[in-house]
């Protein structure tokens, strides 16, 4: 680090928390200000869009108060990890007015607002910030001491503050334009497989025949926990209770009594799992446990092939008609007679085989080039944070 740089705490350098008493010097009761809540705050989003306004005197008493230049940054978890924070600006009379989980942090003039901000978007500081964060679960917040007492690099000379502000946006800007491509890629690479998918479940050979789903599977619900059920349920067993969110997540919460249970809601790795309330029409397969009653077991009889089954599930027409119909009750779920009435092409073995095979092979190569997209994500974020270290170190 140049000699020309000094390293100070933010309570040195910032003024944070300004007093809300200085804004009535400057404004009556019924001039407007902007208001700014908790969800118009970007996530590591240096210019956020101011949206409402309010008059001072409805914002003034339990309302933390910011004025032009001003940084925002949240306090309160997930906001802080996440990185809500921005720099205020473009305000109604110059004033704003926002939620009491801010911390607001002004630059004295040794800092300009800007240099402040990517100085508090790195992710060390929300790591460190993590560490010692206070209070009950889910209310958890950052000291501001640890605010204050944060020490913060810069140069002297308020032109080289803006020089390294700018080489960082302009690096920024082209991640940026990186990382919307990647995402479009990515994007591309899922519809790419969902069409191929669509094109040939949806669009029957002349030799196909139209069943009804009733005809050719077998549905068996789930374990219904409710208080004639819940003696079922133990601390720990080999059989875990497989709910949605389990499903998707591939987590463990419950578990089931491995001595006593329904049969018919036990599901090995082979078996179709769809899921028939919530998030309806979910496909799964290769799961162990006992399923709970918001998803079916769905058992293909001899004339259908379980391979050519799971992928036919989850084409988007099927997908489509399941949701539609499943909005028409009050408590919107698929029900056993709505499910079996539905229609399943169903070619001979040999091509529901044959067609399984190749959805398989198209599957695992759009998930090879999600996955690479995904890091390639990855890697751009890093640079990123690559970049800021080195801006904070002297090295732009």
């Amino acid at each position: 680090m140049s000699k020309d740089w000094e390293v100070k705490k933010l309570k040195d350098v910032c003024q944070i928390r300004p007093p809300k008493k200085e804004s009535k010097e400057e404004l009556l009761e019924d001039d407007k200000v902007s208001f700014v809540p908790m969800g118009d705050l970007g996530v590591l989003t240096k210019n956020f869009t101011v949206k409402q306004e309010k008059t001072f005197k409805e914002v003034y008493k339990g309302y933390t108060y910011f004025r032009e230049e001003d940084v925002l940054l949240a306090k309160i978890t997930p906001c802080f990890e996440n990185g809500k924070l921005g720099i205020a600006r473009n305000l109604k009379n110059g004033i704003g007015f926002g939620s009491s989980e801010y911390i607001v942090i002004r630059s004295k003039e040794d800092l300009i607002p800007d240099y402040l901000y990517y100085f508090l978007s790195k992710k060390n500081f929300r790591l460190n910030g993590q560490k010692v964060m206070t209070g009950a679960v889910g209310h958890k917040r950052v000291p501001l001491k640890f605010v204050e007492n944060t020490e913060i690099p810069y140069p002297n000379n308020l032109s080289e503050q803006h020089r390294i502000v700018n080489i960082i946006e302009e690096a920024f800007n082209a991640i940026d334009k990186a990382k919307e491509n990647a995402k479009i890629n990515f994007q591309n690479a899922i519809q790419f497989f969902e069409s191929y998918l669509q094109r040939i479940v949806a669009n029957p050979g002349t030799d196909w025949e139209e069943k009804k789903l009733g005809e050719v599977c077998d549905l068996y619900q789930g374990l219904a926990i409710n208080a004639k059920t819940k003696h079922l349920l133990v601390e720990k067993s080999d059989l875990p209770l497989l709910r949605i969110k389990d499903l998707k997540n591939g987590t463990v919460e419950q578990y089931i009594d491995s001595n006593n249970y329904p049969e018919k809601s036990l599901v090995n790795e082979e078996d179709i799992i769809y899921t028939r309330t919530g998030q309806i029409g979910l496909v799964y397969t290769g799961r162990y446990g006992v399923l709970h009653n918001n998803s079916f077991k769905v058992v293909p009889k001899e004339s259908l092939l379980r391979e050519y089954l799971y992928w036919f599930l989850q084409n988007k027409s099927f997908k489509s008609q399941i949701i539609r119909l499943s909005s028409k009750t009050a408590q919107p779920d698929i029900t056993h007679k709505i499910f079996k009435e539905q229609t399943v092409f169903v070619p001979s073995e040999a091509e529901q085989k044959q067609i399984a095979e190749k959805l398989d092979l198209f599957y695992a190569e759009s998930k090879n080039l999600e996955d690479i997209y995904r890091q390639k994500l990855t890697n751009l974020d890093e640079l990123k944070e690559s970049i800021l270290q080195k801006a904070f170190n002297g090295e732009l």
